[in-house]
């Protein structure tokens, strides 16, 4: 017989519908018959007690809130019944755990580039990059030239990525815009770069350049468009020379440990944490165990579960700084005046996640049980193999934008409610249910619904495994197929 529900810890006292619950059914759980008093949506919380008024519901082992009134035992419990327990800054402790993860070594390998500075690409890109968004045309119209007059031939893509930014900034918002065009310039996924400034920007070419550090100058290039005569002309020659040095690249197999994945969600529903997200967690551990490196991030969708992550950074300064990046982002919050538990959107709310707390226990498992490695700076680049955490906002395609900017090859992006959009680099799309994916194959590039149905997350893990490797050795993903690639940068200040 299917089952119809899921009680995801012992200490839970609640399940979760795997599919839709009628008032009337009966359900046993752990040797308990309970009458449902209401219908029940797919993933959604069916209580297991009955509930007085304050009282802790508990969901993945952990409390998700608490109830605002009294509720049955056998009655669907939402966010119109639950209230956050989160508050604004907290005092932490580091309680550290021990980690032991019995994962063997394989040698396992992808098709990559190799750059000259030895880093590795998963794609052989010409990408157009402008300082500012005064030149977004100008950058528009040399891409599409590029690519009718090439046809691609011999490369991957050939992207522009406008943005807004770049002039009218100041402090900190000025820096983050600095920080991810460089990291764009030196992402090893593009073969070459092109430059474009205008010249009376904020954000100078010529500082800019000095900026980025050192650089392969044959393969990243600067026009201003300021400075010469007809700069469609001129962006035409230098992107005709990039593309004969570009198309020249070849693959070659890299061992699995250069590879270097973000994990990301959006849309998340009541499957995210039983499905999509704990298999993320299990191949991030696995990467891990190969010497390779994963990168969560979403701040404001760790509160709640952050000291599960405290309690797995390898030293003390790595819990102070990941203290610091929960305290800042919370404080970031609190001085804007809003509330540091109102994160989950309406789809959330949909799909059957109540409070932020749900929604971060849900979140974190994407990153599996390893230690935590590696604690970075918004628009910093990696340094450290292993599971790094990293300061963004919740925001996707911000987020999104920022995994590849510290170095990932790849984002690995869960969703139960579906969206086409990508990044800059590759953005795979797994759905937490198989509905989803039916529904949207144009979106969803695996699913892990098949979790709750007929697979064990074992064998799809090994699945996965697969298409990573696939993807990285070229395989193109839905979004780079439909040609949804942009970028977003954090702004936190005022705009001139």
């Amino acid at each position: 017989m299917e089952k119809t529900y899921l009680k995801i810890n012992p200490a839970d006292n609640v399940a979760v519908a795997i599919s839709a619950l009628s008032a009337g059914e009966t359900i046993n759980v752990d040797g308990e018959e309970i009458t449902l008093k209401t219908d029940v949506p797919a993933g959604h919380k069916v209580t297991l007690k009955d509930f007085k008024e304050g009282e802790n519901i508990i969901k993945y082992g952990y409390p998700i809130g608490h109830a605002i009134k009294d509720v049955p035992m056998g009655s669907w419990i939402c966010e119109k019944e639950i209230k956050t327990n989160l508050a604004g800054l907290l005092e932490y402790t580091y309680n550290p755990v021990e980690v032991k993860l019995d994962i063997p070594h394989k040698d396992l390998t992808f098709k990559g580039y190799r750059r000259k500075n030895g880093d590795v690409g998963i794609r052989n890109e010409i990408w157009i990059i402008p300082t500012v968004g005064c030149v977004n045309g100008i950058v528009n119209q040399l891409a599409d030239a590029l690519r009718r007059e090439t046809k691609e031939e011999g490369v991957d893509a050939i992207m522009a990525f406008p943005h807004n930014y770049g002039c009218s900034q100041l402090g900190d918002d000025h820096e983050n815009t600095k920080k991810i065009l460089r990291d764009m310039v030196l992402h090893p996924n593009a073969g070459a770069v092109l430059v474009v400034g205008l010249g009376c920007e904020n954000n100078q070419p010529d500082i800019f350049r000095e900026f980025i550090g050192e650089y392969d100058e044959d393969r990243i290039k600067f026009m201003v468009a300021q400075k010469v005569d007809d700069e469609f002309e001129e962006g035409m020659k230098i992107l005709r020379d990039l593309y004969a040095k570009c198309k020249q690249d070849v693959r070659t197999d890299i061992p699995l440990s250069e590879l270097r994945v973000g994990l990301k969600c959006g849309g998340s529903d009541g499957f995210s944490g039983i499905t999509a997200n704990p298999l993320l967690g299990m191949f991030s551990d696995f990467l891990i165990a190969q010497g390779g490196t994963s990168v969560l991030t979403e701040v404001p969708e760790m509160f709640g579960a952050e000291t599960i992550l405290m309690n797995r950074c390898k030293t003390p300064e790595l819990f102070d700084k990941t203290v610091h990046l929960i305290n800042d982002f919370k404080e970031y919050f609190l001085s804007h005046g809003e509330p540091v538990g109102e994160n989950p959107s309406p789809g959330n709310k949909a799909g059957g996640i109540s409070t932020l707390e749900e929604k971060a226990l849900g979140c974190t498992q994407k990153c599996g049980k390893s230690y935590v490695q590696g604690v970075m700076p918004y628009g910093e680049r990696l340094q450290t193999k292993g599971l790094n955490l990293l300061s963004a906002p919740g925001n996707d395609l911000v987020a999104a934008t920022a995994l590849a900017s510290c170095g990932c090859h790849m984002v690995l992006f869960t969703t139960g409610r579906g969206t086409p959009f990508g990044t800059y680099v590759p953005t795979m799309k797994i759905s937490t249910n198989s509905r989803l994916a039916a529904h949207k194959p144009g979106w969803i590039d695996f699913n892990a619904g098949v979790i709750v149905e007929h697979e064990p997350m074992e064998e799809t893990c090994k699945r996965f495994i697969d298409y990573v490797i696939r993807v990285a050795n070229g395989e193109w993903v839905n979004n780079e197929k439909k040609g949804y690639r942009e970028i977003a940068i954090f702004k936190t200040g005022v705009t001139l």
